[in-house]
């Protein structure tokens, strides 16, 4: 405290405060290093003060909704919070936020009645999970193209030197180069599987509401909603990489897979509930399409009694695509960058359309 003009007793002002929520000592590839804290504080001006929540967090999926002892109190003064996921009981107790961030790129556990109706602006890290989850698709078509289901077949049959099952007609095997990639949403994701499908020769049609600008570079054919069916009739692998939404829900059913190539694969790295499970379980009894590639589910983690553990032609990963040494560089040059353009009233990156739910 210190004197005023007339003698009085002033009281400092409160700090402005800033509050990272990204801490996990199980997962370190989750958990914001130290010296990324410092550079976040490192461009905030004199009267913010930084608190690192040290508290379990759990970067997976949409993020964990968990709000514990340390973060309700560190929330109490709180203007901005960075976190996996915005959980209830945050904007409850933030009484004072005016701006949340998330490190996942999907928010639709975060979009809660509250938040929606609420004035703080939300936003997530759309972009930064696009090379890793990219990659992963791309890793899935491979795994389909030159036939590695009926290779592991064969090996946990110990058979592996059965070589009929993959070199006499009709083959399983098959190139990526000149095959059709249909991708199902051209965000940072989407554009990123669009690139790397490219340089392997493949064409490359996209479908998409509202592409960015530049998004349709190296894209054969662009299309719309209404040309789905168009889409998936003409490709030998499908990409799912759009935001699960209502709209998105449930977008892949029965009619959809109906309408896929006999010899196509469905790969999703998005949201599960975006494909109908049900009816992909049967697409796949039935053979009528290739296989599928999923590193997402309805539920998750994928239930023991899921008729997708005995299928011998679909790829399952733990929702692990967007995993990468390389997130911390990406994620917190993000939060720098809008940091600055908070502090100068500017508009930020990545904002939330939280009606529209993306």
């Amino acid at each position: 405290m210190r004197g005023g003009p007339d003698g009085s007793i002033m009281t400092p002002p409160s700090p402005r405060c800033f509050v990272i929520d990204m801490f996990s000592s199980r997962y370190p590839l989750w958990c914001m290093p130290e010296a990324d804290a410092e550079r976040i504080r490192a461009v905030l001006p004199p009267g913010w003060e930084v608190i690192r929540v040290t508290e379990e967090s759990d970067g997976s999926g949409d993020g964990v909704p968990r709000v514990g002892p340390a973060l309700l109190a560190a929330l109490e003064d709180a203007e901005v919070y960075c976190g996996f996921g915005i959980p209830r009981g945050v904007l409850a107790a933030g009484k004072k936020l005016r701006w949340v961030h998330s490190g996942a790129a999907g928010v639709g556990g975060s979009l809660f009645p509250e938040m929606v109706e609420s004035d703080v602006i939300f936003t997530n890290s759309a972009g930064t999970h696009g090379v890793p989850v990219a990659e992963h698709a791309v890793a899935m078509m491979f795994y389909f193209a030159r036939a590695f289901d009926q290779v592991e077949a064969s090996r946990r049959a110990g058979r592996l030197w059965d070589r009929d099952r993959i070199a006499c007609a009709p083959s399983p095997v098959g190139e990526l180069v000149d095959s059709v990639v249909g991708i199902i949403g051209l965000g940072g994701i989407g554009r990123e599987v669009a690139r790397r499908a490219q340089g392997l020769g493949m064409r490359v049609w996209a479908l998409d509401r509202a592409p960015a600008p530049g998004a349709s570079q190296g894209v054969e054919r662009l299309l719309g909603p209404a040309d789905l069916t168009e889409v998936l009739a003409g490709s030998d692998y499908v990409v799912i990489s759009v935001p699960h939404t209502r709209e998105t829900d449930g977008l892949i059913g029965a009619a959809e897979l109906a309408a896929m190539k006999e010899g196509a694969v469905l790969i999703n790295v998005s949201r599960g509930r975006i494909v109908d499970e049900e009816a992909l379980i049967e697409a796949l009894r039935a053979r009528s399409i290739r296989g599928a590639g999923l590193d997402v589910y309805r539920d998750e983690p994928l239930p023991e009694q899921s008729p997708l553990w005995e299928l011998d032609n679909v790829c399952l990963t733990p929702h692990i695509g967007g995993v990468t040494p390389r997130f911390w560089k990406r994620e917190t040059q993000l939060i720098i960058e809008n940091t600055r353009r908070y502090l100068a009233g500017e508009p930020l990156l990545n904002v939330v359309d939280k009606k529209a739910g993306y």
